[in-house]
């Protein structure tokens, strides 16, 4: 993988958010996430005091405790030159969503316009800010990638991660009908209107098995769980995983939902 830098002096420094997911289900994904930020030359720091990015909280409108939930994550992580997720849905959190909780303060509008400034999804941030164009990986198999919400709509995450994984010897593409459509998790939404979210994963899994992939990848875990349950309660034998596993050359672990 390239570009890299030798000098340890000049590496810029990276705070990886793991996300709660990634940290209670999926801990390879954040190691994975790791060695890709790594091999652009930066050096990967993880706070031991980051929680969870406030969404929860926020979807569901309780704006004090996002708020209070926000403020310890950038104190956490201003210090970095970068902040790097590998979901972009906490992602979008970080960046879109904390500077209106900060509006009219004086004392940290400031500071969160820069933090949320230096905060990227993960691909994005290989790609776009680190021109990661090569991975050192092989995964003989035939996938598909689903578009994350918050990742497509307000980072713009769209090519970034097909462009990735065209560079991975022996897996094949193939288009996901669909694929800006809704997994049907939306957080808390899955668990409110549970009938109308059922509806919108059967869809979708309906289009994953259109497309002919053995292999479903995506950049959000919660998506990604909430997909493999549907798929292994069908009784299908679809395998998930999050995009960093595959780029990374880490997919020794069991599919996400399953077992081999």
């Amino acid at each position: 993988m390239s570009p890299s830098i030798d000098d340890e002096t000049e590496k810029p420094r990276v705070g990886l958010f793991v996300t709660c997911l990634v940290d209670l289900f999926r801990p390879v994904v954040g190691l994975a996430a790791a060695k890709l930020i790594e091999a652009t030359g930066c050096t990967v720091e993880i706070p031991r005091t980051q929680t969870c990015c406030g969404q929860p909280a926020h979807n569901a409108g309780d704006r004090k405790d996002a708020r209070a939930i926000a403020e310890t994550t950038i104190e956490a992580f201003e210090e970095f030159d970068y902040v790097v997720a590998p979901s972009g849905s906490c992602a979008g959190m970080l960046k879109k969503h904390y500077p209106p909780l900060f509006k009219g303060d004086p004392d940290w509008e400031g500071r969160v316009a820069a933090f949320s400034a230096k905060v990227h999804e993960l691909v994005s941030f290989l790609s776009d800010i680190r021109g990661l164009s090569a991975v050192d990986a092989r995964l003989e198999a035939i996938a598909t990638y689903h578009d994350s919400c918050a990742g497509l709509r307000e980072l713009g995450i769209r090519g970034q991660p097909r462009a990735l994984l065209g560079k991975v010897q022996g897996l094949r593409l193939r288009d996901l009908p669909e694929a800006d459509v809704c997994c049907g998790l939306g957080g808390a939404f899955c668990a409110r209107p549970s009938g109308v979210s059922n509806a919108i994963a059967a869809r979708k899994t309906e289009a994953i098995g259109a497309s002919g992939a053995d292999l479903l990848l995506a950049g959000d875990l919660g998506c990604l769980m909430n997909m493999a349950g549907r798929l292994k309660r069908q009784g299908s034998a679809i395998e998930t995983r999050h995009v960093a596993e595959v780029l990374a050359g880490m997919t020794g672990e069991p599919p996400i939902g399953g077992s081999r």
